[in-house]
């Protein structure tokens, strides 16, 4: 570490040797006439340098009649010889272009990141992704955006296959996506059943190419006001591909490190799977697993003068994870994927003042996730066919998820200054379930080994109009923008085959009168129980299609009052049909203290529609509570069980969100810092199990709901501080520090009349609090020597506390009991900082080759592992995660 910090220090005194006297200078701008902040200056075949600062300015003392070497990335760079003291440059973009004007957060046309009053991160994902071997996009922004969290589930049932994100520890489903600043549907999963962001739904970044992204605004700021509903958190605008520059692509090959330490066994007294790469599974030994393997491709060729049409293809294909687990869970580890994407981006120019443009594409995956083991009968466990499994078996929870999306519009600018921008965008979400290498006990030999479980789906269309103008002559610039939007939802449960969620009686019939039938029952007298083990298939009991739809009345603008002060302000009405109408507001301002330095801050309301999914989702599953089988029903939040227990219908979420910071950029050197609180009322969430044995359900021992049942309150700091500069022509440098300090607290829970601990424990209030660790900061590293490239990032990660399985197995009623509880059942995730580093070199134009690691040091969450840990394996799914180190290869090309 010492080593480092001298590098550091070195690194910046050269760079500030290098900026020399004022003697030439000048202003370097795009082709546009913007100006390039942070561009580089190098006097040709010397180490004179400097950069421009934010309005694009530089100075440069250097020999009469030399060459200046204009670069900055994403732009070709140019060379000119000087003749004046005073010298402009315009420089021309290149293939990708890294543009700081926004889209999210502001539809002013003059805002740039520095410059907006509300906190946006610019997020380089091309480069990101070409760098550090990640495939999936939650785990490229788990790393780059201070607050952004997410982290691969294990035995999670339908979360195993999407990875819950979110921003600021707030819900997913409290995070609004856009693409190209159009609304993205959500995924029609709902997370219930040992995960991150239980009882909501999200959606899922993992179906877009990460090839196809130029680059991701996040917007972390409540903008309720601005996009409608879900924008609690803020907003992730993903901005597609638009290069024109022929194809682009890359071969990816990784994977992890089975290496986990030794002397579990001891500790635990207790025979374990999957240590060290032995005794596993899936009768291999291995160094290695989840070999990942991505080929991806990317294709740009220009329509007319102004015109383009980008394509972007991937295939993707990742094996299981196995680590330490019990013989209870035997499959601990993150899934297996096998997944095809394709993304078109395209614009057309119709005239000189308007333009079709459209965007969509089609995500398939084939994903395998290993449930809970099921031991013998002969071991007492008589979810077993004998005959089938005489010695046990682990249920395969397969999937089949297809996501697609289409979006279309025009774009006109009138004559009298107002752009217009008239689009529909519809996308659709569908899991449909396969369970393998299972049985249905209760048909005892007869049972089939896999199933169609069913499945469920949701789409979404949106139609809106937008207008917005800027005027340039009043004050000193105002941005005037309004529209209006309609959009409907539907969500649809379909039910799988009969064995997979019937239960069945002594002669083979599904039990529907258990009055009248007997259940099939075992050796010993006991019944034996219905459904596919591991899921339990969708049942015509539990199909669903339900569809509403809202309107959506905005308008914007942001003031200009004076070169240094801005007012930025929006109000939006919405009415949905299912539960009525909601109107909000924001207000913020940015206040230009000096040339470099800005204070900003913000004020706003927010809300969050219930879900279809948290709306009319039910399910019978089954908990594991320490190997053993917990039947539960989820009901329907319209239905009479529901009403029966006292559980309200579901209304909107409410937020009041509050920002201040500040900006400050001179030279390569940025900072931001901006502190925040959001408040939510009504939060919807996943309540605890309520005893349903007098419910005459057969095999029903619980029962789960859905309910506004929190008030929260979040606090934090988000910073980030980025340094770059050139030593010379052949060097440059760039250091970045991000940071996100977070703490929720529950401020009142709505048990009404109900237990408090039934309702909701301390068990899933943890679960809650930590769906963001207290601290995440990130140092960030980069250097450039002529074709070679070397990245170095530093993550630490803040202690976790977690309240484990055993309140469900005993759970508390009374505080006494809770107070007994917290002694033991409290597990402490200790604070970890993991190592990511990588190298490039480039072979030609053509080539470039890539190798790294991400954890190198192969770090993991410190182990409970007692038995109790909700995902029953070597730890719970926090901070980075349960799969270790990962190393890989890249060859990228550029034909």
């Amino acid at each position: 570490m010492k080593k480092l910090n001298i590098l550091l220090v070195l690194l910046c005194f050269f760079a500030n040797i290098a900026v020399a006297q004022e003697l030439v200078s000048g202003i370097v701008t795009n082709v546009s006439g913007e100006p390039l902040p942070g561009a580089s200056v190098i006097e040709k075949g010397t180490s004179n340098g400097t950069v421009t600062d934010f309005n694009g300015n530089y100075k440069i003392s250097a020999k009469k009649g030399a060459t200046l070497v204009f670069s900055f990335v994403g732009f070709q760079s140019k060379e000119i010889q000087i003749a004046s003291n005073n010298l402009n440059v315009s420089l021309e973009e290149k293939g990708e272009q890294l543009s700081e004007v926004q889209i999210v957060g502001s539809r002013s046309t003059k805002r740039t990141a520095v410059d907006t009053p509300v906190p946006v991160d610019v997020i380089d994902v091309s480069q990101l992704a070409s760098k550090n071997g990640n495939v999936d996009l939650t785990q490229i922004l788990q790393y780059a955006a201070p607050s952004f969290n997410a982290s691969k589930q294990s035995g999670s049932d339908g979360a195993d296959h999407i990875v819950p994100a979110s921003l600021r520890g707030l819900g997913p489903d409290q995070t609004l996506v856009l693409i190209n600043g159009k609304r993205r549907h959500q995924s029609s999963l709902v997370n219930i059943f040992g995960t991150r962001g239980r009882g909501n739904s999200g959606t899922d970044l993992n179906a877009i190419p990460v090839s196809a992204i130029k680059r991701i605004e996040v917007l972390r700021d409540g903008a309720s006001a601005q996009y409608g509903s879900d924008a609690i958190a803020g907003v992730i605008n993903i901005v597609l591909k638009d290069n024109t520059d022929g194809v682009t692509g890359g071969l990816t090959y990784g994977a992890y490190s089975t290496a986990i330490g030794k002397g579990w066994e001891e500790a635990t007294g207790e025979t374990l799977h999957n240590v060290e790469g032995k005794n596993r599974l899936d009768g291999k030994d291995k160094r290695f697993d989840g070999e990942t393997t991505k080929l991806d491709l990317n294709y740009g060729v220009k329509i007319g003068e102004k015109g383009f049409m980008n394509f972007t293809t991937e295939l993707f294909s990742k094996e299981k994870t196995l680590r330490p687990g019990f013989d209870w869970r035997k499959g601990y580890g993150s899934a297996a994927v096998d997944a095809f994407n394709f993304m078109i981006n395209t614009m057309i120019p119709v005239s000189e003042n308007t333009e079709i443009y459209a965007f969509g594409g089609k995500n398939y995956r084939d994903t395998n996730a290993n449930a809970f083991s099921r031991s013998s009968f002969a071991d007492g466990d008589n979810r077993s066919v004998p005959s089938l499994y005489p010695n046990g078996f682990t249920p395969q929870i397969t999937s089949n998820i297809i996501d697609a999306s289409v979006s279309a519009g025009v774009r006109h600018l009138m004559e009298n200054g107002w752009n217009v921008d008239f689009n529909n965008t519809f996308g659709k979400n569908s899991f449909h379930y396969f369970i393998k290498n299972t049985n249905n006990a209760s048909l005892k030999d007869a049972s089939p080994t896999d199933f169609d479980a069913g499945g469920h789906s949701l789409s979404q269309n949106t139609t809106g109009v937008d207008f917005n103008k800027y005027f340039e002559e009043a004050a000193s610039g105002i941005s005037l923008a309004f529209g209006m939007e309609y959009r409907t939802e539907n969500f649809i449960i379909f039910s799988g085959e009969e064995a997979s969620y019937a239960l069945y009686d002594v002669d083979g019939l599904p039990v529907t009168n258990p009055a009248t039938q007997t259940v099939a029952f075992d050796t010993n007298g006991d019944d034996l129980p219905g459904g596919s083990q591991g899921f339990p298939g969708y049942s015509p009991d539990n199909e669903v299609d339900r569809s509403r739809s809202n309107l959506g009345l905005y308008v914007d603008a942001e003031f200009n009052l004076s070169d240094n002060f801005l007012v930025a302000t929006a109000l939006r009405y919405e009415n949905y049909s299912d539960f009525g109408s909601t109107f909000n507001y924001k207000l913020a301002s940015r206040f230009k203290v000096g040339e470099n330095l800005s204070l900003r801050g913000s004020l706003s309301t927010g809300f969050r529609a219930p879900s279809l999914a948290q709306l009319y989702y039910n399910l019978i599953f089954t908990n594991i509570v320490n190997g053993q089988s917990l039947t539960s029903l989820l009901s329907a939040n319209n239905s009479t069980v529901t009403k029966g227990f006292g559980i309200n219908q579901l209304t909107e979420e409410k937020a009041l969100n509050g920002s201040i910071g500040f900006t400050y950029k001179k030279g390569g050197f940025t900072a931001t810092v901006d502190a925040y609180s959001i408040k939510v009322d009504d939060r919807i969430v996943l309540t605890d199990n309520f005893d349903a044995s007098g419910l005459g359900i057969p095999g029903v021992e619980a029962a789960q709901f859905f309910a506004n049942g929190v008030d929260t309150k979040t606090q934090g700091l988000d910073m980030v501080f980025t340094y770059s500069g050139s030593i010379d022509s052949d060097n440059s440098f760039i250091v970045g520090l991000t940071g996100n300090i977070n703490d929720l607290k529950i401020e009142k829970i709505h048990n009404g009349n109900l237990n408090e601990y039934t309702f909701f424990s301390p068990f899933s209030r943890a679960y809650l609090e930590a769906a963001a660790p207290d601290y995440k900061f990130g140092l960030n590293m980069g250097y450039t020597h002529k074709k070679f490239n070397a990245n170095v990032v530093l993550t630490q990660f803040s202690e976790v506390k977690l309240q484990d399985f055993q309140w469900v197995d005993t759970p508390a009623t009374t505080q006494s009991e809770a107070n007994a509880l917290y002694e033991i059942a409290t597990d402490v995730y200790k604070k970890k900082m993991i190592v990511d580093l990588n190298f490039s070199y480039e072979i030609s134009k053509s080539f470039t080759f890539t190798v790294g690691g991400n954890n190198i040091f192969n770090q993991y969450a410190t182990p409970q592992f007692d038995g109790w840990t909700d995902q029953g394996g070597l730890m719970d799914s926090v901070q980075m995660g349960s799969d270790g180190a990962y190393f890989f290869g890249r060859i990228g090309f550029k034909l």
